[in-house]
């Protein structure tokens, strides 16, 4: 009686090979995705919280029915709410969530470098003239596909996020910037 041994299950070398081959390429396309993903999320994470940032300054001016003051604090996204010449209430710093992000513009009305906005007791703009009215974002990582992001602020005091890289006057995506 011949009895055979029986066969073992798992992968021979090469096969092994294949799948690690495979599995490189794969990391290696997804890793410039993912670095990208990770840019555009802190971006975005700085505008959300810039504009989180203006519109509870505007209810902090309402509720205590005198002048807040919002103020961005450098070139990175770093800001701060406070009553002029008084207590700060709250600050915020860039490496929370978003480390690599940059303002790379801050302007008033008139075209004008700004970095503050203040907001009187009914939550309007107290100097519109002068006040923060675009905030620019992009991220200081060169990478390609970054989208960047813009903070808008109406003379009411309403901030808004929107995409400046969508055509205003063609575009009908309710990001478009105005």
């Amino acid at each position: 009686m011949l009895t055979t041994a029986p066969k073992t299950a798992g992968f021979t070398m090469i096969e092994l090979m294949i799948t690690i081959a495979i599995f490189s390429i794969t990391l290696t396309f997804g890793v410039s995705s993912y670095r990208t993903w990770i840019q555009n999320s802190q971006i975005r994470n700085a505008a959300e919280s810039i504009q989180n940032g203006i519109q509870k300054a505007r209810g902090e001016a309402v509720k205590r029915n005198a002048n807040v003051e919002f103020s961005l604090l450098d070139t990175a996204s770093s800001w701060q709410i406070d009553l002029p010449g008084s207590a700060v209430i709250e600050t915020r710093s860039s490496g929370e969530g978003s480390k690599n992000v940059t303002v790379s513009a801050a302007v008033d009305n008139s075209g004008n470098t700004a970095t503050t906005i203040t907001f009187n007791s009914v939550g309007t703009i107290a100097d519109p003239a002068t006040s923060l009215a675009r905030i620019d974002l992009s991220s200081s990582v060169a990478t390609t596909s970054l989208r960047p992001l813009r903070v808008t602020i109406g003379l009411g005091g309403s901030a808004r996020v929107c995409d400046p890289s969508l055509d205003p006057t063609t575009s009908t995506d309710p990001r478009r910037c105005y």
